[in-house]
């Protein structure tokens, strides 16, 4: 029976995947976020095999979410549609087509008419983050903070590797990063597609991955954390702290892609500013994690208040650079949603850092007021999980001199 189950097994692998493959695109045209300088005639899609045209096959859709698209038609191993003259601007390609295997296939991806074509997920129909998104988003900050506050809590304040909670927090964050990262991919590629999760199965997810800042940081970050996970499991396995340091240093350095893939609007300078600011942040409340469930002892309290003002000298530095890039005008502060809501984590903070003085004034603090002051921090996070997928307010356009202007009118 052992050997049969076996035989089944070397078979299943060694039959060729494709055969009972569902189609995939291959070409477009015109391509993924090209700038045309002219209207093309016609949306060609070819695929890897003989695909069947569909009602509505492909959608050619204007900012207005108009239909410009004719009716689609076969050609060889694709599909495609006539298309009026196009005016200026972005526009938006959704697709389907039935597969060999009886599975939709769908798709979406942007180009412009001498303009420069939106990333996939601003396309026309996406809604942008969801509520979802920021309760995923916050989940995962919370994962970070537990596996680098964890980290570093080892590594700078003291030894707390002989614990098991210790393991199971940093584990724990592992798991999450990595989880709720897929997690947060696929939802963000759902959006943009606009479809539901049946259908969302058999979607063309490249455009998206491969296209977007979003996702090619998500497939780097993933990578990464895959191998941050494999030395803490070293670590834990031979006790040797080098594969804790590596861990550290590592997940440290991939932090930076949540920065980098941020606003599509911020500058280089921005982005490291922001990266010190969540790795500050993720110390900070890691840090907190790990006093209050596995040592808060008078040692590693005094210890950890030391790391502790210094990665809230940075959060402070840095949100305030921060606040005056993003904020154009003062007034934007109490004027706009994204105002509002950096007011909200302020505020927290505040109160975070006033319980942390509580602490000092103490000595070694009580437990539950460590609980209470890791509940505001991860209040923290999840308004800092909302900041980052809102989109500052814009700056007013420059006034032309009044100089340039007579010279003109001369």
């Amino acid at each position: 029976m052992r050997r049969a189950l076996l035989l089944v097994s070397l078979l299943a692998l060694a039959a060729p995947g494709s055969a009972f493959a569902h189609a995939s695109i291959r070409y477009e045209w015109p391509a993924y976020r090209e700038r045309m300088a002219f209207t093309p005639r016609q949306i060609i899609l070819r695929f890897d095999q003989t695909v069947e045209v569909l009602p509505d096959a492909i959608k050619v859709l204007d900012a207005n979410g108009r239909n410009l698209a004719g009716r689609a038609h076969a050609i060889r191993f694709g599909i495609a549609a006539p298309v009026p003259k196009l005016p200026r601007g972005p526009y938006t390609v959704r697709w389907k087509a039935l597969s060999n295997d009886g599975h939709v296939v769908n798709g979406v991806y942007t180009f412009g008419v001498q303009v420069n074509a939106p990333p996939v997920t601003d396309a026309i129909g996406a809604q942008g983050p969801t509520t979802t998104e920021h309760v995923v988003r916050w989940l995962y900050f919370v994962g970070l903070a537990l596996l680098l506050g964890g980290l570093a809590f080892e590594l700078l304040v003291a030894r707390v590797s002989r614990e098991r909670r210790f393991w199971w927090l940093v584990g724990a964050g592992v798991v999450v990063t990595l989880e709720v990262g897929i997690t947060a991919f696929l939802l963000r590629a759902e959006d943009a597609l606009q479809l539901p999760f049946t259908a969302f199965l058999y979607g063309d997810l490249s455009p998206v991955a491969g296209g977007t800042r979003f996702g090619q940081a998500f497939i780097a970050m993933e990578l990464g954390f895959a191998f941050v996970s494999a030395f803490v499991f070293l670590a834990w396995l031979t006790e040797r702290r080098v594969f804790l340091w590596t861990s550290f240093v590592l997940g440290l350095g991939l932090a930076s892609g949540l920065s980098l893939s941020g606003h599509s609007s911020a500058t280089p300078a921005e982005s490291v500013v922001d990266w010190l600011h969540l790795c500050a942040a993720c110390l900070w409340i890691g840090g907190l994690a790990q006093l209050a469930l596995v040592r808060h002892d008078a040692v590693a309290f005094r210890r950890f208040s030391r790391l502790a003002t210094v990665c809230v000298a940075v959060l402070v530095l840095a949100g305030t650079y921060l606040s005056v890039e993003r904020l154009p005008q003062l007034h934007d502060l109490w004027t706009t949603r994204y105002g509002h809501v950096l007011l909200v984590k302020l505020g927290l903070v505040c109160i975070a850092l006033s319980w942390g003085a509580l602490h000092r004034v103490l000595g070694h603090g009580i437990r539950g007021s460590l609980w209470a002051e890791s509940a505001v921090a991860l209040a923290v996070l999840l308004v800092a999980a909302i900041l980052v997928d809102s989109k500052p307010p814009e700056r007013p356009a420059p006034i032309p001199s009044t100089t340039h202007a007579r010279t003109d009118s001369r």
